[in-house]
């Protein structure tokens, strides 16, 4: 869809292109292109400990509040992603395809590469030390219920509930 296409970057609509992304992908999921962080802090590694973990800094600062906050009460969140480059979402995807998923299924776990929220480095998937992937069953633990009633308080809202209008997998 050319339409489309002219309110992208070039670079993104040939990029989507090369992936078999639809152009229209960022209108029908109801998504945005979303800026790339420019500066990013050490948050720490990620919960597997073969990433490094990094945020913009106010999301930074809400996470280890958040994170410290949660401990007083007895909970453990841990950090499992966080800021993601353009770059390092074209290459998840392109893993996912070489390994035979189709673009479809893919686009329903991992956002197109622009639209993504972790490009912003004010995302993070959040995990327990008895949850290191992200699977639809964290909905039902105990760390999962704290942040339902107190991330917003430090910024943080689920992106993506159940039956969401973008499409993503809860």
């Amino acid at each position: 869809d050319a339409l489309a296409c002219r309110q992208m970057s070039p670079f993104l609509c040939q990029l989507w292109a090369d992936l078999g992304i639809p152009a229209d992908y960022a209108t029908k999921a109801a998504r945005r292109i979303q800026p790339e962080a420019r500066r990013l802090v050490f948050i720490g590694r990620a919960a597997d400990d073969r990433k490094i973990l990094r945020l913009a800094p106010r999301a930074a600062k809400a996470w280890r509040e958040m994170q410290d906050a949660a401990a007083a009460d007895g909970v453990s969140l841990l950090a499992l992603s966080a800021f993601r480059s353009v770059a390092r979402q074209t290459a998840i995807i392109r893993r996912k395809l070489a390994a035979g998923q189709p673009i479809e299924a893919i686009l329903r776990v991992n956002a197109a590469p622009g639209c993504s929220e972790h490009h912003t480095g004010h995302a993070l998937d959040l995990g327990s030390p008895n949850h290191l992937k992200l699977e639809a069953t964290f909905a039902r633990t105990r760390e999962f219920r704290w942040l339902k009633k107190h991330a917003a308080r430090f910024g943080f809202v689920l992106s993506y509930p159940r039956n969401n209008r973008q499409g993503i997998i809860y």
